[in-house]
């Protein structure tokens, strides 16, 4: 029996992306066991992940802040005897870590982010405009350099049933065989990668007019929480959950949708994780890139073509234009049409 430890801390969508992986690896090599190093709030991703799989939160910039505290972590985690350590992040303190277990004698293995070629992606002149390999795809050869190769095999964390809500049918309510289930997920961590807030309405307001739709809100902070309410009480049939679910309670509601409308965002990740289709609205980023949801179709990504697109890979770089046109340019009618399509 080997003992792998997987490093990846990061944002919400790129640990989220590890869990296919991870799945599709222990089911594999049951014989083997995984320890996921992240951070405390990713947790809920690794409760319904196959028992051969756990999970250590940390803290690496309070508790284990810094070279000191790297090294005090790392002589925790060396006394587990770990025998291979992948590095699904790449970035200086998951590389100062592996280089920490390389030096003791165990076997590491570390993405490559080819940022190169991202570069020719989102470049403003010469641009390089082809599909580059997938998280999914980068995290899986990180595990071949180690020695395992598998086929990703992933369908859902809840596998081929739903995830139980239960207990919080209070806020969601119960679905009817005829009712249709749609999430709306309007944020996402920059603004290169947010459809205009006032168009987002629109589409709200479109969708909740039907009958035998109900919506469900979702999103964090206290100003995403108060436009979310303002909604839900400016429109029927709309529930935000902002704010009042825990994630492994999200994840749950997620798995019973019909449907997901997301940004390149965390909860496109979150939805692709259930098994849950999803649309997702592209400005200045691009699914090239290698980010789309697990399982999810690119001809459910709703985005329109300009030479400037895209210009960034997380979608944290100002417009060089000054206008998001990659956003705006796009109709609400354009995604209440793709919506209804997967229906």
């Amino acid at each position: 029996m080997a003992k792998i430890l997987v490093i990846r801390f990061s944002a919400l969508g790129d640990v989220a992306m590890t869990v296919p992986v991870l799945c599709s690896f222990a089911n594999s090599f049951p014989q083997h066991q995984v320890v996921v190093l992240s951070r405390p709030n990713m947790a809920a991703l690794f409760t319904q992940v196959p028992s051969n799989v756990s999970f250590r939160g940390v803290d690496v910039k309070k508790e284990y802040a810094g070279i000191k505290g790297l090294f005090r972590l790392f002589s925790l985690l060396k006394h587990e005897q770990f025998d291979f350590v992948a590095d699904l992040h790449g970035v200086l303190r998951s590389r100062f870590l592996s280089f920490c277990f390389k030096l003791s004698g165990v076997k590491v293995a570390c993405i490559d982010k080819e940022r190169g070629k991202r570069k020719k992606l989102t470049s403003v002149e010469n641009k390089v405009l082809t599909p580059q390999t997938t998280s999914f795809e980068r995290y899986a050869l990180v595990f071949k350099q180690l020695g395992f190769s598998f086929p990703l095999s992933f369908h859902s964390i809840f596998g081929n049933e739903k995830g139980n809500i239960e207990n919080i049918r209070s806020v969601v309510g119960y679905k009817e065989v005829h009712d249709k289930w749609i999430g709306v997920a309007p944020f996402a961590a920059h603004q290169g990668k947010v459809y205009p807030i006032e168009l987002q309405e629109q589409i709200v307001r479109s969708l909740s007019s039907r009958e035998n739709v109900k919506l469900f809100l979702f999103g964090g902070g206290k100003k995403e929480v108060a436009q979310l309410e303002q909604w839900q009480q400016a429109y029927p049939r709309v529930v935000s959950v902002a704010g009042k679910l825990k994630m492994a309670e999200e994840l749950a509601l997620m798995s019973h949708l019909d449907v997901m409308l997301a940004m390149d965002s965390g909860n496109m990740h979150l939805a692709s994780l259930v098994g849950t289709p999803v649309v997702s609205v592209w400005g200045a980023t691009h699914p090239y890139a290698g980010f789309m949801g697990w399982g999810q179709s690119e001809k459910n990504a709703v985005q329109i073509s300009l030479p400037c697109r895209p210009c960034s890979i997380f979608g944290n770089k100002p417009c060089i234009r000054g206008d998001y046109a990659c956003l705006r340019q796009i109709t609400p009618n354009q995604i209440i049409e793709k919506v209804e399509s997967l229906l």
